[in-house]
């Protein structure tokens, strides 16, 4: 029967004492046969233990129901928090990584850059010392080369000048020689002189240019 039997003898003993008779006189109080009415109480004391078992029952399964719900509620709930955790984690490594890859990338993009520069700079400096270097070379043959040009200037300006003197030397001899080998000669008018020659003209001797004349 269930709760609804307790609630039917409940509902009956309304019914019950409705039908009664009211008590002459009253508006209020009725004649109630008692031994009926105590068979309704009598059956509805022995069904309350019962019933009130099944609701303890309904109760403790209820309890059990939401104790185990409660239980799968919270395992549901930490595995949450765990996976939350754990995306937590893989998201910070996840940054920390990137983070990493970053560094490094910076890293590189600045060492390569350093070499670079450095490589610029060091070509520039093997430039500029091969540009000194070649300039020094240059400027040593070209002191090299005035003073050998310096140097055979004078020698052949000093070359020059003593083939001069020496040709008037041996002109002068060479006229006082023939003064005394033919006086005669003397007396005859002097042929037109020659033009000297232009300093350091270039001349050309033989063998026996200084030797003409002289026995």
């Amino acid at each position: 029967m269930g709760a609804s039997r307790i609630e039917q003898l409940i509902e009956d003993i309304y019914e019950f004492v409705e039908s009664c008779r009211m008590q002459p006189l009253s508006s209020t109080k009725v004649i109630v046969p008692k031994d009926e009415l105590y068979d309704l109480l009598d059956e509805l004391r022995l069904r309350t233990p019962d019933e009130i078992k099944r609701y303890q029952k309904i109760i403790s399964n209820r309890d059990a129901i939401l104790a185990d719900a409660e239980e799968k509620a919270d395992a549901i709930l930490a595995g949450a928090k765990e996976k939350s955790k754990d995306l937590v984690n893989e998201h910070e490594i996840m940054q920390q990584a990137y983070y990493q890859a970053n560094e490094m990338i910076m890293q590189a993009s600045e060492e390569a850059e350093k070499m670079r520069r450095e490589a610029r700079e060091e070509s520039e400096q093997i430039r500029t010392g091969a540009l000194i270097y070649s300039n020094d070379i240059l400027t040593e043959v070209q002191r090299i080369l005035a003073a050998a040009y310096e140097s055979s200037s004078s020698k052949y300006d000093s070359f020059i000048g003593a083939l001069k003197n020496n040709l008037e030397i041996i002109s002068s001899n060479k006229k006082e020689l023939s003064s005394q080998l033919y006086p005669q000669q003397e007396q005859q008018p002097a042929p037109p002189q020659q033009e000297e020659p232009a300093e350091n003209a270039e001349y050309e001797f033989d063998e026996n240019t200084f030797y003409d004349g002289v026995e």
